[in-house]
């Protein structure tokens, strides 16, 4: 059974080849996470032949659902949609193409040990209800902190939906000099606008906010240990900072920057899992005539070394595919540094390649249970779904000590003894992913380095498989693993909750790297300090999708505007190849 299938595979991607193999196609686009997908349905939609090459079997990058356990289907890796753009599923029109969000009402629950809990939502009044229970004076000043959020991100949303002003070196005629200047002009311009519209006072707050850390920035607004802390892991999420790390107030604003169906800040599930965003994406760019290969690995990009020209890609069976230009969606340490040949890259941009920071402190976790979990805070009817279980749960998130001390262990290479988890339960509104009674769980944890100071994340200590996590639970076996850490902190908050794991999936940083191609196990392609973004992501001088090659673009998130299931860096980047196009053909 297993070899008739893979010699059924091995023909369907022959013949995928052959198709390949046939023509010079006008683009290749390396990679079909969802920015890659972006990129070939908005270059297909302009009338230009366009192959995506997929290394796994399935499209989507880390925006995927896979059934890991019969009859469980995960999000395997990013788990909620708020970031992606509106403009995206507008001019894509996605939801035709079988996007369907489910808002989350609430969308946080914080559950302390003590017996309380903080239930947060869209609704102004049930916030207010909430957070007086902790402090009156926080729940006063909680409009005022989402209403100039809502400010900064207004400021915002026009950098994301346009590539940055780079100082173009390549232009040779003056007409195209002076067009290029005259567009930075008018951008700068539209920005200075925005900054005097927006007022000196509100500009300096803007400011602040970047630059400092989550912390300062909500010990300025708010007294409860609780909801500074429940904010805080927005500033946090993905990376090795801290909330006390200074830039970490940015970081914080990204991820309020999103919207569901025009709601500004809230999060939704997908329903099919976050691989429904992916398909969606794939069936606009096929509807264009996108041509979407899976199964298909690049080995190295082809470059005509004598004119420092990209012309197209080798596939990993020597099979040549040859294109104008080509898109990489992968990260730019694999664009650069193991797809190109040596010797083709200036010595300065590959050094500034290999000293950004690719450091990730995430580990996702899936799970399947039995029943839902039981949270000691809340009074809750067995197996029914509760308020508590809609949004996402912060768990060891009572205080920004707590995360800070979650951190630190990290930074010196130990998995947190008390780690920071987000968990999710989309199977409480998206009926399609999990047998009847029976539940989904995504957790997502910090902080887990890459690099473990003892041991290693292959050491079977380090991991147990779901079969003896339940000899451990029933039988006390003496055996640790850090998802069993993860487990029992759970435990803390909803007693039980180990007994009821059926089987699960855990991804480390390593393993996101080898599975997904996230360099360092990074889910944003890059970290997203102040200094990696903007007009210095990835690398300063070439933040505008251009690369120093000739017909290579890069198209994923690490390129501005940066991480999450945005679609704004392909989008962006398949605009400025469009652009390209329009200037070299003949007139």
């Amino acid at each position: 059974m297993w070899r008739g299938g893979e010699r059924w595979s091995r023909g369907l991607k022959t013949e995928a080849w052959r198709v390949l193999e046939k023509k010079k196609w006008d683009a290749v686009v390396v990679g079909g996470g969802h920015n890659g997908l972006t990129a070939a349905a908005y270059l297909a939609r302009s009338g230009l032949s366009v192959a995506v090459l997929e290394k796994r079997h399935l499209v989507g990058g880390a925006a995927v659902t896979e059934e890991l356990v019969p009859g469980f289907r995960f999000s395997r890796c990013s788990y909620l949609q708020s970031l992606l753009r509106p403009s995206v599923i507008r001019e894509l029109d996605l939801k035709r193409h079988g996007l369907k969000l489910l808002k989350r009402i609430p969308s946080s629950f914080t559950p302390c040990l003590d017996g309380r809990y903080l239930l947060l939502g869209p609704d102004a009044t049930f916030n207010h209800s909430e957070i007086s229970k902790f402090s009156q004076k926080d729940a006063i000043a909680y409009p005022r902190y989402e209403k100039q959020l809502q400010k900064f991100c207004d400021f915002m949303d026009p950098l994301l939906d346009s590539p940055p002003p780079e100082i173009r070196c390549d232009i040779q005629s003056f007409t195209g000099t002076l067009r290029d200047k005259v567009q930075k002009s008018v951008f700068w311009t539209h920005r200075l606008q925005q900054a005097l519209s927006l007022g000196q006072t509100d500009m300096l707050d803007f400011l602040e906010f970047l630059v400092s850390p989550a912390s300062k920035v909500l010990n300025n607004w708010f007294q409860a240990d609780v909801l500074k802390a429940t904010l805080a892991t927005d500033a946090v999420i993905g990376s090795m900072a801290s909330a006390h790390t200074p830039g970490s107030g940015y970081v914080l604003l990204h991820h309020v920057m999103g919207e569901t169906d025009g709601d500004r800040g809230i999060w939704s599930y997908v329903e099919g899992g976050m691989g429904s965003v992916s398909l969606a994406i794939s069936n606009a760019a096929k509807e264009s005539g996108a041509h979407i290969v899976t199964n298909t690995e690049v080995a190295q990009l082809m470059v005509d070394k004598d004119h420092r020209v990209v012309n197209g890609v080798m596939l990993v069976d020597g099979t040549q595919v040859h294109s104008s230009v080509v898109l990489s969606n992968a990260t730019p340490y694999l664009t650069f540094m193991e797809l190109l040949p040596h010797n083709v890259l200036p010595e300065d941009f590959l050094c500034a390649i290999k000293n950004s920071d690719y450091s990730s402190g995430t580990t996702k976790i899936n799970l399947a249970v039995d029943r839902l979990p039981q949270f000691q805070c809340c009074k809750s009817t067995l197996h029914e779904a509760g308020p508590q279980h809609v949004g996402t749960i912060h768990i060891g998130a009572e205080s920004m000590e707590e995360i800070d001390l979650a951190c630190k262990d990290a930074w010196n290479g130990l998995p947190s003894r008390r780690p920071l988890i987000e968990m999710t339960i989309p199977s409480v509104l998206d009926k399609t992913i999990s047998p009847p009674g029976k539940h989904v769980v995504n957790l997502f944890v910090q902080y887990t380095p890459y690099t473990l100071s003892e041991g290693s994340w292959e050491d079977p200590s380090f991991r147990v498989s779901g079969i003896d996590l339940l000899l451990y639970y029933f039988f006390n076996l003496d055996m640790e693993s850090f998802a069993q850490r993860c487990f029992s902190l759970i435990d803390e908050y909803a007693p039980g909750f180990t007994s009821s794991i059926v089987d699960y999936d855990m991804l480390t940083p390593p393993d996101l790297e080898r599975v997904f191609g996230l360099t360092g196990g990074n889910i944003f392609h890059g970290a997203m300090g102040l200094d990696s973004l903007f007009l210095m992501r990835p690398v300063k001088g070439w933040s505008d999708y251009r690369t120093p090659l000739q017909g290579l673009y890069l198209c994923g998130s690490g390129t501005h505007p940066g991480g999450g299931v945005m679609g704004a860096p392909g989008r962006n980047a398949a605009h400025v190849v469009l652009q390209d196009f329009k200037k070299s053909a003949p007139t």
